[in-house]
Parts: C-alpha cells; structure tokens; sequence
C-alpha cells in the first residue's frame, strides 16, 4: 500500500502543474462516472498537498480533489502527449505536461477533504502534541499499533512505518493505549516521522517473520492487528509487551 512518504514525492512531481489552467479527463468508466472532470476542466490548480495517504489537489474556485490510492494506484507525470497504455482514472493536462492516476478508485471533489484527517507525521515540524492528545481521546484498550494506522488519530502512517516507527521505540504494537506514557507516545510519534522523512529503505521487522531480530537475534513475530487485518511485524525480546490474543 502507498504510504506517506510515497504521496509527498508524487505532491512534489505535482508541483511542475500548478498554476496552469488544466484540461481534465477521466477515461476510465468508474472515474467518468463521479464527473470530476466535468467541474474541473479548465480550473487552474492552485496547489497540491500530502495529507497523510491522501492527495489534495486544490482548484480555483474552492475546489478541492482528494485522492487516495488504496493499495495500487499511483500518480505519474509525463510529457504532454505521450503515449498511453490502459485508461488511467484521471488526466490533468498543462502546457508541457500530463500528470496521470492510474488505479485510483477513491476520488473525492470537496471543499472539506481535510476536515476527516489526523495531523500528518510529515508535517514540518510534525504537530506531535496533537497526535499524542488525538491517541489519548481514543478507546483506552485500543492496541497501540491498530491506533497509528488510523488516520484519523494520525495521518500518513502505513503499515510499514508502524512496524518501523514502533521497533525504534521499543514499544509493542500489541500495549494498549492506557498502558502507554505520554512520552512514549511522543517517541514512537517521533521516530516514525525521522524514519519516514530520511527515506530509510531497509527492513528491520517489516515483512521479516522468523527472521533474526538485527539488534538482539530474537526471532521476529508477525501477526494479524485490527479489524482489518493488517499483519504486525515486532521483535518481543526488543519490544516486550502483552501477545496477540489467540497467538502461541
């Protein structure tokens, strides 16, 4: 799934359209049928911005178009007129150039596309205090990993970075939120958004099931968190805590 940092170098590809008057297209059917372009066609795009995984794209006249890419979709730029191969969801063409989505099921035209959001981890500076306070009005017996993923709470942090963020912290993704300082709330918060805005490429727990802890040689752990389902990477020597119900 594309996380935070993926959608702040496609908002910085993005940049090259903005202030151009843009002619807009949706070839694909799903993406013609929320008649975006319709409303859009001709605007000129003000400004486009990462929110946590969504992509906001603000036109002359109070327009603003979220888009979010789920797991597949992705935003491309290319000279004007180059060839395509398949329908992409949206095309936004300027003077030199296009900027396409393809596999972009979530396209949203609002005036209020932010209002839903968390603040985002890749602010600079990340608004850490709100985060921990947005955590701390969240269910007490949530675990601690389920909550980062939420965007609501928080913007921009995706599975990866979860694992990531909360193996720098030596905090379990299993600890409930009561059970959790404030402090270290800040700190996972914190590494989380260094790791991110770095570019840190290389694994430590993410998608390293049974494999060596790389700090203390523990075997890695994965199991399922949340109503979704999504998979926990977390050292339980490094990271000691409570273990998944259900889970041996």
């Amino acid at each position: 799934m594309p996380e935070g940092d993926s959608l702040h170098r496609a908002a910085r590809k993005l940049q090259m359209l903005v202030g151009e008057q843009v002619a807009v297209e949706t070839p694909h059917p799903r993406a013609a049928a929320k008649r975006v372009a319709e409303r859009l066609d001709g605007r000129r795009l003000l400004g486009v911005e990462a929110i946590g995984k969504n992509l906001l794209l603000s036109f002359e006249g109070g327009l603003v178009l979220r888009s979010h890419l789920r797991m597949s979709g992705r935003w491309q730029v290319v000279e004007r007129g180059a060839s395509r191969h398949g329908k992409p969801w949206l095309v936004l063409t300027g003077e030199e150039r296009e900027a396409l989505l393809w596999n972009g099921p979530v396209l949203e035209l609002t005036s209020r596309a932010t209002r839903r959001l968390g603040p985002d981890i890749l602010a600079e500076p990340p608004d850490l205090a709100a985060m921990v306070a947005n955590l701390r009005r969240a269910q007490p017996s949530r675990e601690l990993g389920d909550a980062l993923l939420d965007q609501r709470l928080v913007a921009g942090i995706g599975n990866k970075w979860k694992a990531e963020g909360l193996f720098l912290a030596r905090l379990s993704p299993w600890a409930r939120l009561a059970d959790v300082s404030n402090e270290d709330l800040g700190r996972v918060l914190a590494e989380t958004s260094s790791a991110m805005r770095e570019g840190r490429r290389g694994r430590t727990v993410y998608r390293a099931s049974g494999r060596p802890c790389p700090r203390c040689g523990a075997l890695v752990r994965s199991y399922p968190q949340g109503d979704n389902a999504r998979m926990a990477y977390w050292c339980p020597a490094c990271q000691p805590g409570p273990l998944p119900t259900g889970s041996r």
